[in-house]
């Protein structure tokens, strides 16, 4: 890709090593410790699924059950390994037993840890090898009917039920969407267990579970065969559970997951110890099931200024960067997140926005860069807002943003009905089908506001990147360097399910996930 920018590489690269050091010292904490969530996880991945009388999770019956015997350091795999040894029974069988208060998981002699280890090895296999079909189920779709060229057009369905989510994303396929994201009930994420089953009541979205995931991933193919087109799955992987929803992805071939190493930190109040180690299992295992993860740094713009914070997004892109890379993540799964957010009124904001927009292009050349639409300045006037999305979606096309959220012009005054929806894919096509080669055709002036603005943003992201290299990045997000948001690093909700790892602590889908992947 021939740079427009004129961008000082020199820097880009002491940026890119800067945030490759933050993520090595973070990884070493992450590296000696376990969560409830990460634990959850092994659970599920192992076959452990339902609930009990009381519709609690199986799951979470297990690790609550190893937790009170202060087990949880030597980790779930263990005690459920031990468990099969002795009663010959499936991780399904053991969890069942332990719900019904027959089983006790921590009074069991330990066996010899080799012979535990082969023992799950056995499971753990089968469960990769299902993710793995998978990833070569939708390997196979998307040979069959090819794939979209240019910006993905991504819409989201918010009823609460989804089974009318289903009716509203078969109509979003139809009308050309190439996305579906079924956005999550307001405040799940700070749920520290996943609900069970089909799902008919929510707010503000629809709770994530697993056979809502089968559902609409069935519904999604469905509607694909008949428009001889894949359409892609999105949901939310992150909070409380984190790593478990990517398991749940993984289990039923969602194809793109919201995926932010901070932003649960930051904007739910997540203890910040928890995050990290969860997010790192969550991308291991979204990374082998080929899922392209987008991050959320749009966020930062909602409570911070989009021209002088601009710089917090682009570092927070490199950290994000480094993270994936270490969980084993490609570039070309790596849905980087910035947004069209600085206010209408700014003189020269299009220009601005284009800067950042060829910015992050030429910084990340193969990430599917997820580009966000204008909320913060959107009003009930929907004739503006319209143009609004039609600048946003100018942008995409010039700078070859991949993963396009459709901006609503209803965005300020209610969930999208269908005929919103309808109004922006016409918007998003017109123009990316009448600008499809303007940004071939374009150049930028030398040394203009363009260029100008682009390099400001890179020395000050750079900046920042060696402060937080200085303070390590619990001090920064102690400090508030990212979307003006303070958190102390044992506040937040979530702390208490950290451990510190036993020397016999193993969990056998990192191994074979990192150890697995083609």
């Amino acid at each position: 890709m021939k740079s427009k920018l004129n961008l000082n590489w020199d820097i880009v690269n002491e940026a890119r090593n800067c945030a490759k050091s933050i993520a090595e010292d973070t990884q070493k904490f992450i590296d000696r410790h376990t969560t409830v969530a990460v634990e959850r996880t092994i659970c599920r991945l192992l076959g452990i699924d339902g609930v009990d009388e009381f519709g609690v999770p199986l799951p979470n019956v297990v690790v609550d059950n190893i937790k009170k015997g202060n087990g949880l350091s030597v980790g779930a795999a263990a005690f459920i390994g031990n468990a099969m040894l002795h009663t010959k029974l499936s991780p399904q069988e053991i969890a069942e037993r332990v719900a019904k208060g027959e089983i006790d998981l921590t009074t069991f002699p330990m066996n010899d840890m080799f012979e535990i280890k082969m023992e799950v090895s056995k499971v753990a296999k089968a469960t990769v090898e299902r993710i793995k079909k998978n990833r070569e189920k939708r390997e196979e779709l998307l040979q069959k009917y090819g794939d979209k060229k240019g910006p993905f057009l991504y819409v989201i369905v918010a009823t609460g039920n989804i089974y009318e989510d289903i009716i509203q994303a078969k109509a979003a396929a139809r009308q050309g969407a190439d996305v579906i994201a079924v956005i999550r009930t307001t405040g799940q994420s700070l749920l520290d267990y996943v609900p069970y089953g089909a799902t008919t009541e929510g707010f503000g979205g629809t709770f994530a579970t697993q056979e809502n995931f089968r559902l609409m991933r069935k519904a999604l193919d469905e509607v694909g065969e008949e428009l001889g087109r894949y359409i892609r799955l999105t949901n939310y992987c992150s909070g409380l559970c984190m790593p478990e929803i990517a398991a749940m992805g993984a289990l039923e071939r969602l194809d793109m997951m919201l995926n932010d190493a901070l932003y649960g930190i930051l904007f739910r109040d997540i203890n910040m110890k928890r995050t990290i180690i969860d997010q790192f299992f969550s991308r291991v295992i979204n990374g082998f099931a080929g899922v392209i993860i987008n991050t959320g740094e749009d966020n930062y713009l909602t409570t911070a200024d989009a021209v002088e914070e601009a710089h917090t997004v682009l570092a927070s892109q490199f950290i994000n960067e480094q993270f994936a890379l270490m969980a084993g993540i490609p570039e070309e799964q790596m849905g980087l997140g910035h947004a069209f957010e600085m206010n209408p009124e700014l003189k020269n904001g299009f220009l601005l926005e284009l800067a950042q927009a060829q910015m992050a292009r030429e910084i990340f050349p193969k990430a599917p860069l997820k580009y966000m639409p204008p909320t913060k300045f959107m009003t009930g006037n929907i004739f503006r807002g319209h143009i609004q999305d039609a600048l946003f979606n100018m942008v995409t096309i010039m700078t070859g943003q991949k993963v396009h959220l459709l901006g609503m012009l209803t965005e300020a005054i209610h969930t999208p009905f269908m005929q919103d929806r309808a109004l922006s894919i016409e918007n998003a096509r017109y123009i990316f089908n009448n600008m499809e080669s303007f940004g071939d055709e374009i150049e930028f002036k030398q040394d203009g506001i363009i260029q100008r603005r682009a390099n400001e943003v890179l020395n000050k992201a750079n900046e920042l990147l060696k402060e937080i290299q200085r303070e390590g990045l619990f001090r920064t997000l102690e400090q508030g360097k990212f979307a003006n948001i303070k958190r102390p690093i044992n506040g937040g909700k979530g702390l208490d399910g950290v451990v510190e790892k036993d020397a016999n602590y193993f969990n056998p889908f990192v191994e074979l996930m990192l150890g697995g992947r083609n």
